[in-house]
């Protein structure tokens, strides 16, 4: 089978599990290091004709990462497109487990049954802190609550002050943010790449977490030690 991935961390499922299977991949696929394919554009805006050119029987895409219409025209190119949608953690690991069997691995990787078995033993968090989880800037865009990266926070700890709104990734104004009177704000290094001198100025007085978005956001490898990882981050804060 030969296997072209447009979502990065289904890149690095496919080729930490099934070494060979990947024949291409977008700039933005970084994990594992090293790995040498052909690279065919970004999520959003993949070089279709390079995706075709590499013969793929099965192209990787998600709902949320990949336009409509791209999956639509590789369809019609008589290509296979497998669709992932996970908006909780329970939900990445069975798709993940599905997908890897689907692609010929003879049963679950070792890193899955761990991200299983890491997940299963988070407790329940000593408190819960109010937060925004801000994934761009200029415009301000937040993480709704139906997201897979919602429900990460909400498992350690973190209630998501949006995770009722009718949008998934709502537009608000920075005062309306402020009005909700937020105890934290979660700031990823992606999408957006906020930092400690881009973002925590913002929010003056609240307290800031800088967090891993690869441990945020990707459903892969990185969900075994997601749980260690953000809540040792969750529990370094600044404040601007």
């Amino acid at each position: 089978m030969r296997v072209v991935s447009l979502v990065p961390s289904l890149t690095e499922a496919v080729a930490v599990t099934l070494p060979g299977l990947l024949v291409g991949a977008t700039d933005y696929c970084t994990h594992p290091a090293g790995l040498d394919v052909p690279r065919v554009g970004g999520s959003k805006y993949p070089d279709l004709a390079a995706v075709l050119a590499l013969r793929p029987d099965t192209v990787l895409m998600n709902v949320e990462e990949n336009r409509r219409s791209d999956a639509e025209a590789l369809r019609a190119a008589g290509v296979r497109v497998r669709l992932t949608y996970p908006r909780t953690v329970d939900a990445a690991l069975d798709e993940l487990g599905a997908l890897v069997i689907d692609l010929g691995a003879p049963g679950e990787p070792d890193w899955l049954s761990a991200a299983r078995t890491a997940w299963s033993t988070v407790g329940p968090p000593p408190r819960t802190r109010r937060a925004v989880v801000p994934v761009w800037r200029r415009p301000w865009v937040m993480a709704g609550g139906d997201t897979f990266a919602s429900d990460v926070l909400r498992r350690l700890g973190v209630h998501n002050l949006y995770a009722g709104s009718d949008e998934r990734y709502p537009r608000p104004s920075l005062a309306e943010v402020h009005g909700l009177s937020p105890e934290l704000v979660v700031l990823p290094d992606e999408p957006y790449r906020f930092t400690a001198t881009d973002g925590p100025e913002a929010f003056p007085g609240i307290a800031c977490a800088l967090v891993s978005g690869r441990h945020l956001t990707w459903y892969g490898p990185s969900l075994a030690e997601a749980p260690q990882v953000l809540a040792a981050q969750l529990a370094r804060t600044v404040t601007a």
